[in-house]
């Protein structure tokens, strides 16, 4: 995978700094989209959905975007009736100022719940964005978009498609309320290549389900969490279904770019400081392996074992036993921490001494392996420890 982000023919990106939150950097990011790109999305499931995804929900249905206007600082959530007017008058800013329909901006917002956005500050920030805009600002995007991360996250795919290099191009932020259900946090990939918006629209899905909604921070779902992909159009060849030669090519592109954020997101986790892969193996169906996974994943015992190195694999083993596995045989099941087996035949492996699972423990990048003995269905999902930073972020977060 190239780690040198690479522009997408056909985008152009400028950024301006509005002073929402802060006044040091830029925290407003406009795309421009060529007239002939299709665009797909993916929404966050939260019943408390922000005024930017309701309205990009909306523009999305009616017509083609022209743009897509994201801000940080405030995420324009929790603001009732007000709030989604707020999100439109932006649209109309972007709109005036381009000579588009309001219908054709998508807003995407991130950053404190429940104030009011500053619309002025965003639209006396408007022109600067626009004056900006250019195809080699996609890291300055990736810097604009972030609120308590600590690096940006971006990431570029390069592939041949009918003997023409097509790319795959996506940025990314989030590092805290992170337990996706849908996509996360905010994400914004593209190509060059020439797709059907509903084969783009199944691609970004597979894509997702693979990466975005396989991490998990702290287990909280974002109100504005989304996911954009966008073809521009620039290959005379078009894709046109899931059975086209050049699609199984081009979704594991998109996918391994995902994957790259996502992972990306994990490690810069608010406060974290071990990165860590969980597999659930030999389980009778997919949800009950990402049961498992997710309830490994969630738990406060075991984050904070990982953050003090500590190989108090007990924790670990009572979280497998209270997922809510119906009929579960703890005779059957089998827990590896890294490569040594902890535990097997309902107790601590034979084999398993402290030295080895501290070893493992000390590690940055750590692996748990479930084995539940029950079928052939695997399911991993990648999360992080919880340490005090993350504590002292969330409680300091607005002051």
């Amino acid at each position: 995978m190239n780690m040198t982000i690479s522009p997408i023919t056909g985008i152009k990106i400028g950024t301006a700094c509005a002073k929402i939150k802060q006044t040091q950097h830029d925290d407003i990011v406009l795309f421009e989209l060529p007239t002939q790109s299709t665009t797909a999305a993916v929404f966050t499931k939260n019943a408390f959905c922000a005024a930017p995804v309701i309205l990009a929900k909306q523009h999305l249905a009616r017509t083609k975007p022209r743009f897509l206007l994201i801000n940080s600082g405030n995420a324009n959530a929790g603001t009732g009736e007000l709030g989604l007017q707020d999100a439109l008058n932006t649209c109309k800013a972007v709109a005036k100022l381009t000579a588009c329909q309001d219908t054709e901006v998508l807003p995407f917002s991130t950053g404190v719940i429940g104030a009011r956005l500053p619309i002025d500050k965003i639209q006396d920030a408007l022109p600067q964005a626009i004056s900006a805009l250019n195809s080699q600002s996609w890291e300055q995007a990736a810097h604009a978009i972030m609120t308590t991360d600590t690096v940006p996250k971006s990431s570029s795919v390069h592939m041949t498609i009918n003997n023409k290099p097509i790319t795959v191009t996506g940025i990314a932020k989030g590092a805290g309320m992170i337990r996706p259900d849908m996509a996360t946090m905010l994400a914004f990939i593209a190509t060059d290549a020439t797709v059907d918006p509903t084969v783009l629209h199944t691609c970004l899905i597979d894509a997702v389900n693979q990466s975005f909604n396989r991490i998990s921070i702290d287990g909280d779902t974002s109100t504005n969490d989304a996911t954009v992909l966008i073809a521009t159009g620039q290959d005379k060849q078009v894709i046109d279904s899931t059975r086209h030669p050049d699609y199984a090519l081009l979704c594991q592109a998109v996918t391994k770019v995902c994957i790259h954020l996502a992972q990306s997101i994990v490690r810069d986790g608010e406060g974290a400081t071990k990165f860590i892969t969980i597999s659930v193996e030999e389980g009778a169906s997919q949800q009950e392996c990402l049961k498992v996974a997710y309830t490994i994943a969630h738990s406060p015992l075991v984050k904070t074992a990982f953050f003090a190195s500590d190989a108090n694999w007990g924790r670990i083993l009572a979280a497998v036993g209270r997922a809510g596995v119906d009929s579960l045989d703890i005779n059957a099941i089998q827990i590896y921490l890294g490569d040594v087996c902890i535990v097997t035949q309902g107790g601590v492996a034979k084999e398993y001494t402290e030295e080895r699972g501290q070893k493992v423990m000390q590690e940055t990048d750590i692996n748990i392996r479930v084995l539940l003995g029950r079928g052939d269905v695997q399911e991993h999902i990648w999360t992080c420890d919880l340490s005090h930073d993350y504590v002292r972020i969330n409680a300091e977060y607005r002051t």
